[in-house]
């Protein structure tokens, strides 16, 4: 017995090609922060021949690193790499074991919902557009008096938010469609490779 077992794998294989896309951008990500890195470095090393570092090396590494963190969750979460430990689990029955799988997965779409949330507020207390009305509707809060920015830089705080607030919405997306498959796996008794 199953629920809508069909459904849950076509939405499954979307989900799984989505997040994967989602985690190659971060890939280009994290190594444009890494050649952002070493060219800033090498410009201080040779600051007195009119090189120099790039201005704001360290704000614009900070931002890509946060961004590319929350495109990486959905993808692990979908293929189960979080990290574990199976020190005695692996010694239980598939069907003991299929459900600690299950209680795993909605400890993490809970988690990942309330991290969700967080980013949502934060972005609301960011942004500085919109009435009050929609802000109202859409819980994001007073309007800021002021976009608050990086300080060297002055990049406005709410687009890295947005940024993250995306990866962060697709990650409980993923773990909210995980409780299903693992529930699903519970309920044949065993789980499958995802």
């Amino acid at each position: 017995m199953t629920l809508a077992k069909r459904a849950e794998q076509r939405l499954g294989e979307w989900l799984y090609r989505l997040a994967r896309y989602l985690a190659y951008a971060g890939g280009v990500l994290l190594t444009a922060m890494a050649l952002l890195t070493v060219i800033s470095v090498i410009g201080r090393r040779f600051d007195g021949v009119g090189l120099g570092p790039i201005k704001g090396d360290f704000e614009l590494v900070e931002i890509g690193c946060a961004i590319a963190i929350f495109v990486f969750m959905p993808l692990a979460q979908i293929r189960r790499r979080h990290v574990t430990v199976d020190v005695f689990v692996k010694y239980l029955s598939p069907r003991i074991y299929a459900f600690l799988g299950f209680l795993g997965d909605l400890l993490i779409a809970i988690a990942s919902t309330a991290i969700m949330w967080q980013f949502w507020l934060g972005f609301g207390e960011k942004v500085p557009f919109g009435s009050d009305n929609i802000r109202a509707a859409l819980a994001m809060g007073s309007k800021p008096f002021f976009a608050e920015t990086t300080y060297e830089l002055e990049i406005p705080l709410w687009i890295p938010y947005g940024l993250a607030l995306v990866g962060a919405g697709f990650f409980a997306i993923v773990s909210i469609y995980t409780v299903w498959r693992s529930l699903n796996w519970t309920l044949a008794g065993q789980e499958e490779t995802p």
